[in-house]
Order: C-alpha cells, then structure tokens, then sequence
C-alpha cells in the first residue's frame, strides 16, 4: 500500500468514535484521555472514575493503556505464584521493548483497574483493547519522555489523518492517551500489530508504519 492510498482509506475513518485512555492505577492519580472532537485531537486529565465511565461509555472504540488479562495459570493477583508474564509481555521482551511485569507493586492496581472497566465497557458492546505508548514510541523511534519530540511526531501524525493536535502544553500522561488514539487509528486501518497469546493481546503499531507514511526520526 502506498502513502496515497492509505491516506485515502484513513479519511473514511469516522474518528469521533475513538477514545485513547493512559489510565491510572487509582483516582489519586491522573488518567490522560484523547479523542477527536470537530477535527482536533484534543485531551483532558480525569480522575474520579465515575466520570471516566461516563466518558468512555460514549465512544466505541476504547484503546488502554493498562493490561487488560492476567497471566495464564493465575486467578488473582493477591495469591502469589510462578506466573507473572503473559506471552503477549514475553513478545514485548523479545523485541526488546521494556514494560513493567503486572504482577509488580501499582501495576497490580492498574491491571485490576484496566479489567474492571474492559469488563464493564464490554457488556455495554464497547470494542476494547489494551495498547502500550511505551512501544508506539519505540516503534517510532522517539525517546518515550522527549516532550517536544512526540509533540513534532504528533503534529505529523495528525496532519496526515487530516486532523489538528488542538493540544498546549499537555502532560505526560496526556501525550501517552494521544499514543493510544494513534494505535487505535493504525489498528482500523489494518496498520497494527496484535501481540497475541493464550492470555491476552497487546495492539502496537506496525514496524512498517514509520516508513510507510515518511517519518523521519
């Protein structure tokens, strides 16, 4: 597929019906939300999860930051065992992508969190997927906390899918939800990698992705 032709798929896109999430492990902390509105990227930080709910149940296609499965051979992360990767985390490794096991300290509040509302958002009929901005980055090849660098990224990123980054100064967290829409815009197009295994599926961009569309980085 050439650069032409995808950009003619991705304006079929309906992108309203997209929402990225960096959840939080807890409301004490800030959960970074991305989703289109009249043509922009736009974010906010939201905290109580009664309205992140609220939020999310408007959308239908969620894409999170969290894991969303837990290992197989594990029922719970309160009862210690042997099991603490998935094999989608074990193809991260292999690739050499660092992430934090979910059996590790918070990542077992946010892992606990992320199921919750998958399980949720799923009765609803809600499209839900677990994603990693530490890969998308990667994939890209920007360093995952060089503000102004993902910034430039994004504004090419936008700018292809005919959109404007209608974002100033975000935090990290926010720039790590516009990583989740953006995974999620790649996934429809068929531009996605799926991370899968018997325990759970990870969404990441495509490593092809970056020359595909002409990224210079």
């Amino acid at each position: 597929m050439d650069k032409e032709k995808l950009r003619n798929l991705a304006a079929q896109i309906d992108y309203e019906l997209f929402l990225g999430v960096d959840l939080a492990g807890s409301e004490k902390r800030n959960t970074g939300i991305s989703f289109v509105e009249n043509n922009s990227i736009v974010t906010c930080i939201i905290r109580n999860e009664k309205e992140l709910l609220e939020i999310m149940q408007k959308f239908q296609f969620i894409y999170i930051d969290a894991p969303l499965t837990l290992p197989h051979g594990r029922n719970s992360l309160e009862v210690w065992n042997e099991h603490h990767f998935r094999e989608c985390d074990l193809i991260l490794r292999k690739r050499g992508i660092k992430f934090f096991p979910i059996t590790l300290g918070p990542m077992r509040m946010l892992t606990q969190r992320g199921m919750r509302l998958r399980e949720r958002l799923s009765k609803l009929g809600k499209e839900v997927y677990e994603v990693f901005p530490g890969a998308f980055y990667d994939v890209f090849g920007v360093k995952r906390k060089e503000r102004n660098t993902i910034q430039v990224l994004y504004k090419t990123l936008s700018g292809f899918f005919g959109l404007s980054l209608k974002v100033d100064y975000p935090s990290q967290d926010e720039l790590d939800a516009i990583a989740c829409l953006f995974t999620g815009f790649f996934h429809k197009l068929n531009l996605a990698e799926c991370l899968t295994g018997i325990d759970g599926k990870i969404v990441i961009p495509g490593t092809y992705v970056k020359g595909l569309i002409g990224i210079g980085f």
